[in-house]
């Protein structure tokens, strides 16, 4: 009988080990939703650690948002340390930028100038653009950590206040204005659609880099050039192959492409916000998240490659990296064909762009050929073809990329950068410090690849716990402060100041909005205002593989209750204590209307 016994326990014994050395040999797997650049920088990571990795993408080729340009202008490795590793890694050539084209040019009322040519002959509005950026860096400044930006009270309240408010305290002249809207809008989006704290954190990023870092070499072919490196090393890639649903359970997660499921161990997301919200998630993503995937201001671009058979502009603007222009024209940049003649390409940005998006794409070319045609009349005969990129209209995207809006770094920083069960995130929105960006889409492919091994060997991504952040106001109302040195007043006189302004019967025509001299952005209420001032809810932990800012929590008071008088005594007392409690219960931020200083990931 013991025989038997005994025989039997070891018969159990070594099933059970057979069982768990069957489980380390089992090749882990992993499908990563989205072939733009996070995706498949996610994908290349994890197969070389030696996983099993399944690329899904919606679309018919890979690349995500890639430009429309024959080349890109890209950094060296001090603006963008990952992406010149990657290019190292694939033996991607590059060709070093001219010294001329690496810092701006500017097209004013037609004619081009240099940076040196405008301290000359435009002095007023080259002395404008040193007192802005001499103004912006010193705000930028005052961010220690851009990690987490809103570290106190004081940087906390600027996130209430948008970029135009900001602006329109330094009463610039109209030129340089018109100038430096149009260098925003093309970087994030509209002035008056930007959290200012967001417009300062970026700043602060890029402080210390210079032009001439950011476009210190030449990408022929652009980004669809990286992305066909990776490509070429993955395994497995469908194309065509929208998601429509992903079910995690405790042994693995289902991805669901129509009627065919894809299973796996984890899962790497790396598509857009509005791609996103169209995937059902079982189980689903908590409030916080769907008002994110909502309520996440995206900048607004579409693009455009004029080509022409011949130069029709200054030979020196020729092979400059950007053109600002004051016309409406939007951000531009000149660049040779591969086969002879020009090209243009021009990113129309911001409020161009939303109030173009019912006109077709002939109907677009036309009015910016009006306005080239103007200043350079050779252009009409001149132009052999267009080329159109639309991602405002793109319901996947809702815009070009990530531009925090007024309030909402206070709801949703650095959301997307913590996993939700077995699924990471990854794409250029959930990089805290180059969102926008090629060098922010990469970091993150690499952050949520990293990730999925983590979980996989067991690590918790459970969010923690921390104090509230001091109430913005009760700082801000202070006289003498940051506020004061900024706006040169109270941060009361400066929220209001940031307010659009309301006229009614002084809107100027389509056109002249869009194309007019004056540049006034076209303030329109958000559908819901109340998103920008909804109560502040602080950073979500760090899990980059950066110094992480830990998490804050909601800033709830709770209602002021009126004392009970029993005498004429206790009365008084409470005369004298009430409004003490009413002050302090009053910390809610100004509520306002939700109206790269590198090449945007596109």
């Amino acid at each position: 009988m013991s025989a038997r016994w005994l025989r039997a326990c070891a018969l159990v014994m070594i099933g059970l080990f057979s069982g768990v050395a069957l489980a380390k040999d089992k090749t882990p797997t992993a499908i990563v939703i989205g072939g733009g650049l996070a995706g498949l920088t996610a994908a290349y990571e994890l197969q070389g650690k030696g996983w099993q990795v399944t690329v899904l993408e919606a679309k018919s080729g890979m690349g995500g948002r890639s430009g429309l340009a024959t080349s890109e202008w890209i950094g060296n490795s001090k603006a963008q340390p990952v992406l010149n590793r990657y290019l190292d890694t694939f033996k991607i050539e590059t060709l070093p930028a001219p010294e001329f084209v690496r810092t701006p040019g500017y097209l004013i009322d037609g004619e081009y100038y240099s940076s040196s040519d405008l301290t000359t002959k435009q002095p007023a509005t080259a002395e404008a653009l040193k007192r802005y950026e001499k103004t912006l860096d010193d705000l930028a400044r005052s961010i220690d950590d851009p990690q987490n930006p809103a570290a106190n009270s004081t940087l906390f309240a600027l996130d209430q206040l948008n970029v135009s408010g900001w602006l329109d305290k330094l009463q610039l002249p109209t030129t340089a204005r018109q100038l430096i809207n149009q260098q925003i809008r093309t970087r994030y989006d509209e002035p008056s659609r930007l959290s200012l704290l967001y417009f300062a954190q970026q700043t602060r990023v890029y402080r210390g880099v210079s032009d001439r870092d950011l476009r210190a070499a030449r990408l022929p072919g652009g980004s669809p050039v990286l992305a066909q490196a990776f490509v070429k090393q993955l395994k497995t890639i469908k194309t065509s192959s929208p998601v429509s649903a992903i079910i995690q359970d405790k042994d693995g997660v289902t991805v669901k492409v129509g009627s065919v499921g894809y299973q796996a161990d984890y899962v790497v997301l790396a598509v857009p916000l509005r791609a996103l919200a169209k995937i059902q998630m079982t189980p689903g993503l908590d409030s916080k998240h769907l008002a994110a995937l909502k309520g996440t201001n995206y900048g607004w671009r579409d693009q455009l490659l004029l080509k022409f058979k011949t130069p029709v502009w200054e030979s020196r603007a020729r092979m400059t990296g950007e053109i600002f222009s004051n016309t409406g024209l939007g951000m531009l940049w000149i660049e040779p064909a591969l086969k002879g003649g020009a090209n243009v390409v021009i990113n129309l940005s911001g409020d161009n762009a939303r109030l173009l998006q019912a006109f077709g794409d002939k109907q677009m070319v036309d009015q910016v050929l009006i306005r080239m045609h103007a200043f350079y009349p050779q252009a009409r005969g001149a132009f052999t073809g267009y080329e159109v990129r639309r991602y405002s209209t793109d319901t996947n995207m809702g815009g070009a990329y990530l531009a925090y809006g007024p309030g909402q770094i206070s709801k949703f920083w650095r959301l997307w950068e913590r996993p939700v069960q077995r699924v990471a995130f990854a794409g250029e929105h959930t990089d805290a410090l180059y969102p926008g960006t090629l060098e922010g889409a990469l970091r993150s492919g690499q952050r949520a690849a990293s990730q999925v091994q983590d979980l996989a060997a067991g690590k918790s991504f459970d969010p923690a716990k921390a104090a509230p952040i001091a109430a913005a106001t009760a700082v801000a109302a202070s006289k003498g402060n940051f506020f004061t040195n900024l706006f040169g007043g109270s941060s009361d006189k400066s929220a209001k100041a940031a307010e659009p302004a309301k006229k009614e019967g002084s809107k100027p025509g389509f056109f002249s909005r869009m194309f007019g001299a004056d540049d006034k952005p076209v303030e329109k209420p958000a559908a819901k205002a109340a998103d920008a001032a909804a109560a502040p809810v602080a950073p979500a932990p760090a899990v980059a593989p950066v110094k992480a800012a830990p998490a804050k929590a909601s800033v709830k008071q709770a209602p002021v209750k009126k004392p009970v008088a029993k005498s004429e005594q206790a009365k008084k007392a409470a005369a004298k204590t009430a409004p003490v409690k009413k002050a302090a219960a009053k910390v809610e931020p100004v509520k306002k209307p939700v109206v790269n200083i590198q090449a945007k990931a596109q």
